[in-house]
C-alpha cells in the first residue's frame, strides 16, 4: 500500500500516526514551568513549529466534609483575572507519589487530612500545548490536620457547599 498524499480523508490513518519530534530547544525554566520549542515532522511529511509548556504532575482532591459536603477552596487566579472555586490541588515534590501529594495539598489547603482518599482518575489537562498529568481523588473520613502549614503564595478563602451545588458551579 502507498503512503498518502494530498489531503487525508476523515478516519484516515494520518489521525493515528504519531509526530515525530526532530529538534527541541529549551525556551525557558523555573521552579514551576518550563517551556520548549519542538521541530516536529507532520503525518503527511510537513514540519512544523510547535512550543510545548512543561507543568508536570499534580493531585487534586473532591474533600467530602460528610456524604452530601464538599470542601472547597477559592482562590485569585492571575493567569485568568478571576477568582475561582475549587479542588484543592498542588503539584507534586520530586519522589512524591500522587497519594502522597493528594494528602499534603488536602492539609496545606484546607487544614484536613483523609482517612480514606480514592483515586477517581488520571487526567491531562491540556494536550494541546500544556504537558501536565493531573491524578484525581475522593477524600473522605476528614479529620484535623495537626501539622498543616500554608503554602506562602496561597491566599485562599475555605468554604463547604451542598455536593449538588459545587456540581452547579
Amino acid at each position: 500500500m502507498s503512503e498518502p498524499t494530498g489531503t487525508p480523508a476523515a478516519g484516515s490513518a494520518w489521525s493515528r500516526t504519531p509526530w515525530r519530534r526532530t529538534s527541541t530547544r529549551p525556551v525557558y525554566d523555573n521552579q514551576w514551568i518550563s517551556v520548549r520549542e519542538d521541530i516536529v515532522e507532520l503525518p503527511d511529511g510537513k514540519t512544523t513549529l510547535y512550543g510545548v509548556v512543561r507543568s508536570g504532575e499534580r493531585a487534586g482532591v473532591l474533600p467530602f466534609k460528610d456524604s452530601e459536603t464538599v470542601i472547597l477552596v477559592q482562590q485569585y487566579r492571575y493567569v485568568v483575572g478571576l477568582h475561582t472555586w475549587e479542588m484543592p490541588t498542588g503539584g507534586m515534590h520530586e519522589d512524591e507519589v500522587a497519594l502522597e501529594c493528594a494528602q499534603r495539598e488536602l492539609a496545606e489547603e484546607t487544614g484536613y487530612r483523609a482517612g480514606r482518599l480514592t483515586p477517581l482518575t488520571t487526567i491531562h489537562t491540556s494536550k494541546s500545548i500544556l504537558d501536565e498529568t493531573a491524578h484525581l481523588f475522593v477524600a473522605e473520613e476528614l479529620v484535623t490536620a495537626t501539622d498543616a502549614r500554608r503554602d506562602p503564595t496561597e491566599f485562599l478563602e475555605i468554604r463547604e457547599f451542598p455536593f449538588g451545588e459545587a456540581l452547579r458551579m
